[in-house]
């Protein structure tokens, strides 16, 4: 137990050898339940350190190493510690290649062991790596095998946990309708138990999303709020995300202004970085109507933006909002205007800028024609619409209402 605190101690100045004391109280055979947990916490560590400095090849040897020491151990607590060590390993997010081979092996060894819930708990991991390297049909089949296993076992916290990951798959393939329906069978497992504050911020994230695919800008920053603060609590990664998906919607809701009142506190000195300086520049770019200045602060933080496939999807609904806005804002003094200039002024391609004003006319935005022999556009002085024959249909289906009417009551007297 001293051995242990001194270990403990030693994180922080020599991590290198509070390691070796860690490897070396894992090696004591255990005799009863207070050495046993002396073992499962030195391993636990062990897991943390190698984790914090990525030696994930050293983390897979570990998991494989113990089998040992969990034969001596009750199930339940053999359970806790291959999960925790299998979840430390997979949280490094370093994608090494050893992910899904090692979670396979795992789940043989539980199958072999007869480990029901810890087998459905490792194919709960193994569905989100599939899911991580585009193995979608494979993640399907696995979630449609683990959910006819898990209402006979009646395990509600794993439930959720696969069906939620049964949501996120089906929004990666864009299947929305299927997505919110895994997801509202989420939480409505989620009602009856005791939910975790990571995986409760997972669910408000993964709402979050989905009511952004549905235009629902403002539900959906109350929802990425919710995770921010969950992940947040819990000194979480993935609360930087929550982030900038709120001040995404604080973008597409139209309000670019609010962007730097959100980051003005804690929270953005506490998460500043590439990530928020792309979602600053970004508002920035909406405020100005600049269609320039948006396309420059897409190629200088093409990781933060692009990759993220949420973050990439709206910014092509933001880049055609823009744009039409800047053609706008360009075009507002002119009665005529030659196209070319207006190609120039936005430094946009001819063929772009035609496209995009067709479009624009077509859909009322403003009143003009497109002379593309002269390569002009002739905007129009926006005019009231007559309604004298919106009127005189009106009245004309009022009064045939009234006819019908007296021909019942008549033929009610004869």
């Amino acid at each position: 137990m001293d051995e242990l605190q001194q270990a403990v101690a030693m994180e922080s100045s020599d991590p290198e050898g509070a390691l070796k004391m860690y490897y070396s109280i894992s090696k004591i055979s255990s005799s009863n339940e207070e050495e046993e947990k002396v073992i499962e916490q030195a391993l636990f560590s062990i897991g943390k350190l190698l984790a914090k400095e990525e030696r994930v090849e050293e983390l897979a040897k570990l998991i494989k190493s113990i089998r040992p020491f969990l034969s001596t151990v009750s199930k339940a607590k053999a359970s806790k510690i291959v999960r925790e060590l299998v979840d430390t390993f997979l949280d490094i997010g370093s994608f090494t290649g050893l992910e899904i081979p090692l979670c396979l092996e795992c789940i043989e060894w539980a199958k072999s062991e007869k480990r029901s819930f810890l087998t459905q708990a490792l194919e709960g991991r193994l569905i989100l790596l599939y899911h991580s390297v585009g193995e979608f049909t494979r993640a399907l089949a696995t979630v449609n095998r683990v959910l006819k296993v898990l209402k006979k076992m009646d395990d509600k916290h794993l439930l959720m946990e696969i069906q939620l990951s049964e949501s996120k798959i089906y929004h990666t393939l864009r299947n929305i309708p299927k997505a919110r329906a895994a997801l509202t069978s989420a939480r409505t497992t989620a009602n009856s138990i005791y939910v975790p504050p990571k995986l409760q911020a997972s669910l408000d994230m993964q709402s979050g999303i989905l009511h952004a695919e549905e235009k629902d800008f403002k539900t959906a920053f109350s929802y990425f709020y919710e995770a921010f603060e969950g992940y947040d609590s819990i000194e979480n990664s993935l609360a930087l995300k929550g982030l900038k998906y709120m001040l995404l919607c604080k973008i597409m809701l139209g309000a670019p202004e609010e962007v730097q009142s959100l980051l003005t506190g804690k929270m953005g000195l506490k998460y500043s970085g590439r990530g928020i300086n792309a979602m600053r520049a970004i508002a920035d770019a909406g405020k100005k109507r600049d269609i320039a200045i948006f396309n420059k602060t897409i190629s200088k933080y093409d990781a933060e933006l692009q990759k993220d496939s949420v973050i990439a999807t709206h910014l092509k609904s933001l880049y055609e909002t823009l744009l039409e806005k800047n053609l706008v804002k360009i075009i507002e003094p002119y009665s005529r205007v030659q196209l070319d200039h207006v190609a120039n002024a936005i430094a946009l391609p001819f063929e772009v800028v035609e496209k995009k004003l067709s479009q624009i006319i077509l859909d009322k935005k403003f009143s003009g024609i497109l002379d593309q022999r002269s390569g002009v556009l002739i905007i129009f002085d926006a005019s009231e619409e007559d309604q004298t024959y919106s009127y005189a249909l009106d009245t004309v289906s009022h009064m045939g209402k009234v006819v019908d009417a007296l021909f019942k009551k008549a033929q009610k007297l004869s």
